[in-house]
């Protein structure tokens, strides 16, 4: 047994003696560490975004151990184990990489995702986006279902398309709101827009959920100088004009720069 095995034959180990002695490990269920998993999924996202890659190891162990959570539990309801759990992932990936594992041709990363889509609808699928999960956040949403449909096809040709698709929505949006619209039809046309914006992001290979949330990091940074500006001048924001607080930001964006 190599260094990895036995350190996951320990944390397997761990589990089992928590499971059976510490009250608050004995009373978790599947749908009480549903909420914790998605917790350490954001901190992990978080910890990607800062590239830490000290606290990246950390969150993964932190993952690591919902997984062995939920496998011990499925154990003891006899749906499923550690082993099923991985056995599963192996003849999955073995499966949906004939490249690899079998004789079909594939010319670049493209040809992968297309067969990946392709393989999965043989295997019972009846749509292609019925791997996008309902919970997803709606950028992230929105995000997976453009690359799932692409995946068989259904996409624009060329970028300056989903651009010209972006100016129309952005136009019917003006439309809109210029007629004073109820409200529901300008919320209708706002999703249109920015469902229009996340196709042109895949055209420009950003992700549009790093490129908002670097923006919201970038805010913060600024809106905090702003604040400790204005306490070492003995100023409160409430008291402050804009033109006032414009100063300072406009500070912030200099010393970034």
């Amino acid at each position: 047994m190599n260094e990895t095995s036995k350190s996951f034959e320990k944390l397997l180990e761990i589990m089992d003696t928590l499971r059976e002695n510490c009250p608050w490990d004995k009373k978790q269920t599947l749908e009480s560490l549903r909420y914790l998993t998605i917790e350490e999924m954001y901190e992990l996202s978080d910890a990607i975004m800062e590239n830490d890659l000290d606290e990246i190891k950390k969150e993964l162990g932190d993952l690591m151990l919902h997984i062995v959570f939920y496998a011990k539990i499925g154990k003891e309801k006899s749906a499923f184990d550690m082993k099923s759990i991985l056995d599963g992932i192996c003849e999955k990936l073995i499966n949906r990489h004939p490249h690899i594992y079998g004789d079909v041709k594939v010319n670049n990363a493209e040809d992968v995702k297309s067969n990946w889509e392709k393989i999965k609808l043989k295997e019972g699928r009846k749509s292609v986006l019925e791997g996008v999960p309902n919970a997803l956040p709606a950028m992230v949403k929105a995000y997976r279902i453009q690359e799932k449909v692409k995946g068989v096809g259904f996409d624009w040709e060329e970028p300056h398309q989903v651009w010209d698709k972006v100016l129309e929505e952005i136009n019917e949006l003006k439309d809109e709101i210029n007629n004073n619209s109820p409200k529901e039809l300008i919320e209708k046309e706002f999703g249109d827009v920015l469902f229009a914006m996340i196709n042109y992001s895949r055209f420009l290979d950003i992700n549009p959920e790093d490129a908002l949330e670097r923006t919201n990091k970038k805010f913060i940074r600024r809106f905090k100088y702003l604040e400790k500006k204005a306490d070492e001048k003995g100023k409160s924001l409430h008291d402050m004009t804009l033109a006032e607080m414009d100063v300072y930001w406009e500070e912030a964006k200099s010393q970034e720069d």
